[in-house]
Order: structure tokens, then C-alpha cells, then sequence
């Protein structure tokens, strides 16, 4: 029995010994960890001047510069996070905001700004490179921008909101912490107090997602919150949007393009114009960019124009960047060339009494498209302050034209026109409809998403392209309707109704030539404009007059007078 006696003691403290070990075990595993989160980690700071920043409610891979005590970001972050309206000319050193009536300048690297001819010093450097970088400065942008940023240290981060919505709000209810994830061994962000509010991001089983009122995100467990309200967020108001008047006529805008390639054309108007009904707008092609310096070539006429408006015709003069030795890039992207143009167009305007002016750059290079959409800007301060219509010509929305900017242009400019044509084109390669339905009705309903329909105008081919195909090789040209017609009569093509396109089709095998053509005619013409009618449009245009059968102009007629 005495035998007996340690080896029983013995089993005993095993016992107890597992017993203590499972209960350690236990404790470890369900008890709160004390480790603290590196917080130089946790927001992911590489550089001692980057500040993260919290977009709403989430860490966004954009940081904020801080430099010397004031808070930057990045050029290209602006843009997309607060207003893409700055423009960056770094060829003149320039940081410049349009407004409906004026252009801000501000000489990058300095600390004051010119509007007009007032200068305003601040207290701070409004922009600076480093590098190639530009950075601006939050003070600034927030002068024709609302949003609000909010700013902490220990370490430095930034809370950032543009948008502002419902938010579910909850109070702490006795002293805790909050962590880095949904965990009790989970790293310690920081301790929260009784009656401190968080906002709730996410609730989950046990824990809770939160963000801090000092924009720290990481979770709390639920049993510690309560009071969980929802509360409407106030939005920030401080800069009053200024509103872009326009000079949008209340009828139907009825445009003709009249291809004027030598100043002796203008004597032509009167015969351009005979058959037209209801035609409510001249627009010339007098303008074209000369060099790259900003100069233009103008082939206007006093005459001209004094004849179209005793017709009742405004004159929407057009410009183009046709010249192949002209650089578009070159001229858009300098500021001071910028300023030449929009003067030497708007002294034209001014000298002949022109009523608009129709702007149709084509082929913009991706780089063009912010230098462009800038000088679009400026041309409507210009025209704005002189009663002067601003047009701007689009191709059919594609991606790879996004950077012409439609939705600005909805905005700056008076009327926003689609080409609504060239679906096949003559360099192309391939044979095909100048404008089916569909291709037309598809440009119509991109171009409405981006701009309001009273400003849209669409463009109707008043042209064919008669193809050609030989030993695989596909040509075409562009001819007018009677043209057209000709060509079908005099080689006697069989022509039937494409539903598809909407359009009369013909094809012929005339010796070894594939001839095709998809007409542009009455028929065509009546569906568009009933495609047209659906959508509410501003107007229509034409390219380009002469072109035409005299029929064409009673549909035209009907829908620029249909109620």
C-alpha cells in the first residue's frame, strides 16, 4: 500500500499538471492579445513626406505629399479624384483652371495665382515638380472643388471625402481596442474609450468592421458596440459650381456644311443653298490651322455672310487641323499658341460678323486630347463673352476617341455634333455602308450618355462610296446622290432593300470588278431622322451640301418642324 502512495501522487499531479496546461491552452487561445500594430506598416508609409490616404472609407493606393506643412497630390490624382478641369501646360510652366468666364493661371512653383489681371498671393506654394511630377497643393484645389480632407499624425494620414451619403454610426461601449482583423490574437491598432463613435463598415458574426473618427479601419467586437444609428452625411458646399450658360437656339438646329476650298467659292452660296427648306445654318469651311504657332488661314468673306444672313442663315464658320505640315499637339499643348488661335479666330469672327464657330479637329493623337479639350475650354470663355455659338464635331463615340472628351464638351460648348458617318471609309480596306442604322443609332445613344440631348446635333451623309474591289484590292470613292444614281442606272446594278442597314443595296460584277453601293438616299435619309426624332436631338447636319437630291430637303424639313 505505502508502494502505492507516490505512484498515485504522482498520477495525480499528471493530472493536474495536463489539466493546467489545457486550461493555459484555453486561456491562450480565448484571451486578447496585447501586441500593438506597427502602424508605419499597417498604412504602408515607404517615405517619410507620403501620407496615406482614406477615400471614404477605404485606403486607396494614392498617398498625399506633405511639404513644408502644407498637403499635395499628385497632378494625375487630382484629375481623377477631385477635378479634372486643371490643365498642366509644362512646356510654359503653367497650372491653369478655366472657369465659364475666365482662365486662373498660376506660374508653377510659385505661391500666387492671376485671374484676368488680379493677382492673389497665398501662404503657401500652390504647385511644384519633383521631377516630372506635378503636385498641387489641396488648399488650392478646394478653392473650385467641393470635398473635404481631415488630417493625423502618429502617423501622418489623411482622410479624404468626395462623396457623402447615409452612414450607420454606433458608440462604443466600454473601453476596448480596435484591430487589425476579426480576432482576439489580431494586433492592437489603437485603444477606444467608453462612448467614443465609430462608423460602422461591416457587421459580422462577432466582430464588427469600423473606421475611427481618426481614420483608422479594423474591427471591434460587437458585444462592445451599441446604439447602431443611421445618420445622413452633410456634404461639403463651400464652392458654388458656376453655371456654363449657352447659346442654344429653342428651334431645331438645321446645319449645311459648305465645302469651301478657294475664296472664290463663296460666290457660291446662293446656289449651294437653292434647294434647301427650313435651312437655319451656313457653315463655311473657311478656317484651318497654318503652323504651329497658332496661326490660321482664312478664306472668310463680308459679302458672304451678310448674303446668308439676308437669307435667315447664321454663319457657323468651321475650322480644321487638316494641314499636314501643322502639328495639332504642337499648337493645343502651348498655352501662349493656344491664346494666339483662340485670338485670330475670334478677331475673324469679329471682323465678318460670323455668328459661331464649328470646330472640327480629326485624328487626335491620345496625347491631344487633354491639350484639346483645354482649348475647347478657352475658345467657349471667348465665345461665351462675345454671343458667339461654339460647335465641336465628333466622330461616332469609339474608346479609342474617349479622349476627345464629349461629356466637357456638353458642358463648355453650345453644341456637341456627330459625324455620323464614315462606318466604312475610304482608306478603310474594307466595302461597306457609310452609315447603317445601326452605327448611326449607336452614336446617338453613346453621345446621350455623356451629353444632353438638346445639345446634341446629328450629321446625315448626304454621300455614297461606290467600292471597288479588284485582285483583292478594295477602293472606293465618294460621290453624291444623283452621282449614284447615275452609276446604277447607266450599269444597270440591281438594287434591293437591306434591312440591316436600312439602306438600298447594290452590287454588280462589271468584268473583273466587284462594284457595291450602299445608297444614301430618300429612304435612307426618312429612317434617320425618324431615328433621330425618337431621341430628341437638338438638331441635324449635313455634309455636305450640293450632294443632295431637292427630295431630301422635304424630310428635312418635317423633322426640324415636328412638335
Amino acid at each position: 500500500m505505502k508502494k502505492m502512495i507516490p505512484a498515485a501522487i504522482a498520477v495525480v499531479l499528471i493530472i493536474f499538471l495536463g489539466l493546467g496546461m489545457m486550461v493555459m491552452k484555453v486561456f491562450e487561445k480565448y484571451s486578447y492579445s496585447e501586441e500593438t500594430m506597427n502602424l508605419t506598416e499597417y498604412y504602408e508609409i515607404t517615405q517619410e513626406d507620403r501620407v496615406p490616404v482614406i477615400l471614404q472609407d477605404e485606403q486607396i493606393e494614392i498617398t498625399a505629399k506633405l511639404k513644408e506643412g502644407t498637403y499635395y497630390l499628385d497632378f494625375d490624382s487630382v484629375q481623377e479624384l477631385l477635378n479634372d478641369r486643371f490643365f498642366e501646360d509644362p512646356n510654359e510652366g503653367w497650372l491653369l483652371y478655366t472657369t465659364p468666364n475666365s482662365i486662373i493661371r498660376s506660374q508653377i512653383g510659385s505661391n500666387s495665382y492671376l485671374e484676368g489681371t488680379q493677382e492673389t498671393k497665398e501662404a503657401y506654394r500652390i504647385s511644384f515638380y519633383e521631377g516630372d511630377t506635378l503636385y498641387v497643393a489641396l488648399d488650392y484645389i478646394k478653392k473650385y472643388t467641393n470635398f473635404s480632407y481631415e488630417t493625423f499624425t502618429d502617423p501622418h494620414r489623411m482622410q479624404l471625402r468626395t462623396q457623402w451619403g447615409e452612414a450607420q454610426i454606433a458608440t462604443v461601449k466600454k473601453n476596448t481596442q480596435v484591430r487589425y482583423q476579426g480576432g482576439v490574437k489580431s494586433p492592437i491598432l489603437r485603444q477606444v474609450e467608453k462612448g467614443e463613435q465609430v462608423t460602422v463598415l461591416e457587421e459580422m458574426e462577432n466582430w464588427t468592421k469600423v473606421k475611427t473618427q481618426d481614420a483608422m479601419i479594423g474591427y471591434i467586437p460587437n458585444k462592445h458596440l451599441k446604439d447602431v444609428t443611421t445618420v445622413t452625411e452633410t456634404p461639403v458646399t463651400e464652392y458654388e459650381e458656376p453655371e456654363y450658360t449657352s447659346q442654344v437656339r429653342e428651334h431645331k438646329i438645321n446645319l449645311g456644311w459648305h465645302q469651301v476650298m478657294v475664296e472664290g467659292a463663296n460666290a457660291t452660296l446662293a446656289e449651294v443653298v437653292a434647294n434647301t427648306k427650313d435651312l437655319n445654318v451656313i457653315s463655311p469651311t473657311w478656317f484651318s490651322l497654318s503652323d504651329n504657332q497658332g496661326g490660321i488661314r482664312s478664306i472668310a468673306g463680308k459679302s458672304y455672310v451678310e448674303q446668308a444672313h439676308s437669307m435667315g442663315l447664321e454663319v457657323w464658320a468651321l475650322i480644321d487641323n487638316f494641314d499636314e505640315n501643322v502639328s495639332t499637339y504642337e499648337v493645343l499643348s502651348y498655352t501662349g499658341r493656344r491664346e494666339t488661335l483662340i485670338k485670330n479666330i475670334m478677331d475673324q469672327v469679329l471682323q465678318y460678323g460670323i455668328d459661331g464657330v464649328n470646330v472640327d479637329f480629326e485624328e487626335l493623337s491620345y496625347e491631344t486630347g487633354e491639350p484639346f479639350i483645354q482649348f475647347i475650354r478657352e475658345l467657349s470663355v471667348a465665345c461665351r463673352a462675345n454671343g458667339i455659338v461654339l460647335s465641336v464635331d465628333n466622330y461616332v463615340p469609339r474608346e479609342s476617341t474617349a479622349h476627345y472628351h464629349r461629356k466637357e464638351q456638353g458642358v463648355v460648348a453650345d453644341y456637341v455634333i456627330i459625324m455620323g458617318y464614315d462606318e466604312h471609309w475610304g482608306g478603310g480596306g474594307v466595302a461597306g455602308s457609310v452609315a447603317s442604322i445601326g452605327f448611326v443609332e449607336d452614336g446617338i445613344v453613346q453621345t446621350l450618355e455623356e451629353v444632353p440631348s438638346h445639345k446634341v446635333i446629328n450629321a446625315l451623309p448626304f454621300y455614297t462610296r461606290v467600292w471597288k474591289t479588284q485582285d483583292n484590292q478594295v477602293t472606293s470613292e465618294a460621290v453624291g446622290m444623283e452621282v449614284a444614281d447615275n452609276f446604277i442606272a447607266n450599269n444597270n446594278v440591281p438594287v434591293r432593300w437591306d434591312e440591316a442597314a436600312c439602306q438600298n443595296y447594290g452590287e454588280a460584277q462589271l468584268g473583273n470588278t466587284l462594284y457595291q453601293v450602299w445608297l444614301e438616299d430618300a429612304q435612307s435619309i426618312e429612317t434617320k431622322l425618324t431615328i433621330m426624332q425618337k431621341y430628341d436631338l437638338g438638331g441635324v447636319a449635313a455634309w455636305k451640301l450640293g450632294f443632295e437630291k431637292p427630295e431630301i430637303w422635304d424630310l428635312i424639313s418635317a423633322y426640324v418642324n415636328l412638335q
